[in-house]
């Protein structure tokens, strides 16, 4: 099922990435603004979670972001604690590609037909789910 998964996962990144690449954007950089605009404002920890991300790939890919000014970060009252929210600039660009997103989604949903899409979107949530909670007890 890993190799299933990961096959599909990689698929879906290129077709992303393709729409988002005039823009300057990556899939997951993309992901990342939309968890901070949905949360308002989450610890490194806490975004890490809420996306399933190792703790490695997310510093790099919140170094590139903080780089380009698109998340704003502050440290917590533990020095190695960090917060992060949109930056105004990153609401400009969130805003900007989720056109591009969204004409995507609709194609890819359109092509799969709503009963499959809905089915998937309900697998995939259930797996993650209880990956993320089981773990190594599975």
């Amino acid at each position: 099922m890993c190799g299933t998964f990961r096959r599909t996962s990689r698929a879906l990144t290129q077709l992303y990435e393709t729409a988002l690449r005039s823009h300057g954007l990556r899939a997951t950089q993309l992901t990342i603004l939309q968890a901070l605009s949905r949360a308002g404002e989450a610890s490194q920890g806490q975004l890490g979670e809420m996306l399933a991300m190792d703790s490695t790939s997310l510093t790099r890919t919140l170094a590139i972001m903080v780089r380009q000014g698109w998340i704003a970060e502050r440290r917590g009252s533990d020095r190695r604690e960090r917060w992060l929210r949109l930056s105004a600039d990153g609401e400009i660009q969130l805003r900007r590609v989720l056109p591009v997103w969204e004409k995507v989604q609709s194609r890819l949903r359109r092509q799969l037909g709503d009963q499959a899409w809905n089915s998937l979107l309900q697998l995939t949530q259930e797996v993650t789910g209880l990956v993320s909670t089981k773990g190594d007890s599975l």
